[in-house]
């Protein structure tokens, strides 16, 4: 076995970088989180709840939620297209992980914020 076939094998096997970090991006926590407080949202509605993410960037989360059976898109064949988007039966089994992750992260955010702020200055003071 080549080196780099050795490698994608590791990547292939390891949980951490073949499922948890499809969904760890910036946006797919808050979607399957906005989609659990409302059950079934159109594409529009889901980007206003979420105002800085754009379209295109929404329209990616989305197609990975979903090829990962996260997430469940239905189209209506109308004119314009309606589309919507649920949880899984999979994506609504992660909502108490990501519940207790931010729960977490709001008890200690305050101390982590100082903790930067400090190393942060450090940083600058070495320079």
């Amino acid at each position: 076995m080549r080196k780099k076939d050795e490698k994608n094998a590791i990547i292939e096997i390891c949980p951490v970088r073949n499922v948890i970090a499809r969904f760890g991006n910036k946006w797919a926590l808050l979607v399957l989180l906005i989609l659990s407080e409302n059950e079934v949202l159109r594409f529009n509605e889901l980007g206003r709840m979420i105002p800085d993410v754009s379209s295109r960037v929404l329209s990616g989360t989305l197609r990975s939620l979903e090829a990962d059976d996260l997430v469940k898109r239905k189209v209506y064949p109308t004119v314009p297209p309606k589309v919507e988007y649920r949880l899984t039966e999979t994506g609504a089994s992660l909502i108490p992980f990501i519940v207790q992750l931010t729960e977490w992260a709001e008890k200690h955010k305050k101390a982590i914020l100082k903790h930067r702020k400090e190393f942060e200055a450090e940083a600058t003071d070495l320079e």
